[in-house]
C-alpha cells in the first residue's frame, strides 16, 4: 500500500490520524490474487480498521462495498493478524519518526536488515501490551477532520523538492561609496578555489537589502565556516573590519580602550567599534568559546534599535550598513551553549555542511599543484581516518586543513613524513590511535613524491 503511495501508482490503500495521533483509521483492497490462491475469503474486497488506544475494530467487505456481517468468520485465524499488525505499524509510523524514516527507507530500497529491524523494532515497542480486537462495520466512519498518509506525503515529497531545487538568484552587492576607501580594501578577495555555495546566495541579497544584518554559521571543524562569511563578503562587496576569535582575543576591551597618548589618556576605538559606526561586517569566530560577560554588547548591538555603550560613556548607534557574521562548532571540548537570548538575535542560522570531494580536491590542487597526482590518495586516506574516527566515536577532528597542511608539507618531507607532523597529531598523543592512523596512510603508494 505504501510502495503504490510513495511511486504515485494508483493507491491500493490509506490511513489516517487525528491531530493529536491517538487515533488510525486504516483501509486497503484486497489483491485479486489473494482471493484466487485463497489467501482471504473469496468474498472480500476491502478490509477497514481502526485503532484507538488499546482497542482495535476490524471491518471487511464485498466487492459492492457491502459490510460482510459475521463474527470474524471474513478473518480467516491466521491472515486476521495481518490487518491488525497493519493499523499496528501505521499508529507506530505515527508515534516514532524513526520507524517511520526505517519504513520509508525499506519501501523505497528494500533490505533484509531493514526487513528484520522493522519487525523486531514493532516487536519490541508492543510485546507487553494487550489489544482488544472486535469486529464491526466501519463503514460510517468520518475521516474528514484527519490527516491522510497519502495527502501528507505528497505534500512532504513537493515541498522536498522545491527545497532541492536550484534558483538562479541575480547577484546584488552594495553600491561602492557606502564606504569609505579605506574600508573598500578590506572587501574580501579570494581566490578561484573558494565558490561560495548556492544556497547562500539568496542570502546575500536579503543581507544587501537588510533584511538580515545579523548571520550564524555552524557546523563541524574545517567545513569553512568563516570562509562563507567571507565568500558571502566578497560577493556583495561588503568589507570585513575585523575577524574575532573568541577562543583567544576576546575580552572586556572589544570595543576599544583607553591608552596613553603622550601626556593624557584618550579612548582607542575596535575595528568592532568603526564598523558598527561607519559600516562593514565583523566575524567572531567560534563565538560559544567565549565568556558570556563579554558578549553581553551583542545585545543591545543586535537589537532592532541597535547600540553599544563604549567604556567613555559615548553611545554609538548601528550603522545601516553593519552586518555581524559569528560562527561556532558544536559539541567540542570548550565549548558552551549560546546564551539563548543572543541565538535567538541571530536573523539567520545556517548550517555549513562538509565539504565535498570536489571542493576539497579543488582546494588542494589550486593551492598546491604538485598534489595533483596524490590528491585521490589523499582523500581515500581522509576518508578511511573519518569513518575510523566516526565508528569508534572519538573526540578528535580530520578536516580539510589538515589535509592542506600535509600537502603542503609533503613537497619536502613527502607525504608519510609529513604526515607525522600534520596528520597523526589530530590523534592528540592517543598511541594506539597514531599507529591506527599511520596504518591506514601505508596501504598506498605515495612516492615519488
Amino acid at each position: 500500500m505504501l510502495d503504490s503511495i510513495i511511486h504515485g501508482d494508483q493507491a491500493i490503500g490509506d490511513y489516517y490520524t487525528t491531530d493529536n495521533r491517538d487515533t488510525v483509521f486504516f483501509w486497503i483492497s484486497v489483491p485479486e490474487d489473494w482471493r484466487d490462491n485463497g489467501v482471504v475469503e473469496p468474498d472480500v474486497y476491502v478490509y477497514q480498521a481502526l485503532l484507538q488506544g488499546s482497542s482495535i475494530t476490524l471491518s471487511a467487505y464485498d466487492a459492492n462495498g457491502k459490510w460482510l456481517y459475521g463474527d470474524m468468520e471474513h478473518l480467516r485465524p491466521l491472515y486476521k493478524y495481518l490487518l491488525i499488525v497493519c493499523v499496528m505499524l501505521a499508529n507506530e509510523m505515527e508515534q516514532n519518526s524513526d520507524y517511520r524514516d526505517l519504513m520509508m527507507s525499506f519501501i523505497e530500497q528494500p533490505a533484509a536488515d531493514l526487513f528484520v529491524n522493522l519487525h523486531e523494532g514493532l516487536y519490541q515497542a508492543h510485546k507487553f501490551e494487550d489489544y482488544g480486537v472486535e469486529y464491526t462495520d466501519l463503514s460510517g466512519y468520518e475521516t474528514d477532520e484527519m490527516i491522510s498518509f497519502s495527502q501528507s506525503y505528497i505534500t512532504i515529497k513537493e515541498n522536498t523538492k522545491e527545497m532541492n531545487m536550484i534558483h538562479e538568484v541575480a547577484a546584488e552587492r552594495f553600491e561602492i561609496q557606502e564606504f569609505s576607501p579605506e574600508y573598500r580594501g578590506m572587501i574580501p578577495d579570494l581566490g578561484d578555489e573558494f565558490v561560495i555555495p548556492q544556497a547562500l546566495h539568496s542570502l546575500c541579497n536579503a543581507i544587501v537589502y537588510g533584511d538580515v544584518t545579523s548571520v550564524l554559521f555552524h557546523g563541524p571543524a574545517g567545513t569553512g565556516k568563516t570562509m562563507s562569511c567571507k565568500l558571502a563578503a566578497q560577493r556583495i562587496g561588503l568589507p570585513i573590519l575585523d575577524t574575532i576569535n573568541c577562543t583567544e582575543n576576546l575580552d572586556e576591551y572589544i570595543l576599544g580602550k583607553f591608552i596613553p597618548d603622550e601626556d593624557r589618556i584618550v579612548f582607542r576605538e575596535s575595528y568592532v567599534t568603526k564598523a558598527i559606526r561607519d559600516g562593514g561586517a565583523v566575524v567572531f569566530e567560534e563565538i560559544n568559546f567565549a565568556k558570556p560577560q563579554y558578549l553581553a554588547f551583542l545585545n543591545s548591538l543586535l537589537d532592532d534599535n541597535g547600540f553599544v555603550r563604549l567604556d567613555n560613556g559615548e553611545i554609538v548607534h548601528r550603522n545601516k550598513n553593519f552586518r555581524f557574521f559569528a560562527t561556532m562548532n558544536l559539541g567540542y571540548f570548550g565549548t558552551k551553549e549560546l546564551n539563548q537570548a543572543l541565538y535567538n538575535r541571530f536573523q539567520a542560522v545556517v548550517e555549513i555542511s562538509e565539504l565535498s570531494d570536489e571542493a576539497i580536491m579543488r582546494m588542494l590542487t589550486m593551492r598546491v599543484p604538485e598534489c595533483k597526482d596524490k590528491v585521490d590518495k589523499v582523500l581515500g586516506a581522509y576518508h578511511k581516518i573519518k569513518k575510523k574516527i566516526e565508528s569508534e566515536e572519538l573526540d578528535v577532528v580530520i578536516s580539510p586543513r589538515n589535509l592542506e597542511n600535509w600537502v603542503r608539507l609533503a613537497k619536502y618531507d613527502g607525504y608519510l613524513k609529513a604526515a607525522e607532523k600534520t596528520i597523526i597529531p589530530i590523534a592528540k598523543c592517543d598511541r594506539v590511535l597514531e599507529n591506527s592512523i599511520r596504518g591506514i596512510l601505508r596501504i598506498y603508494k605515495w612516492n615519488p613524491f
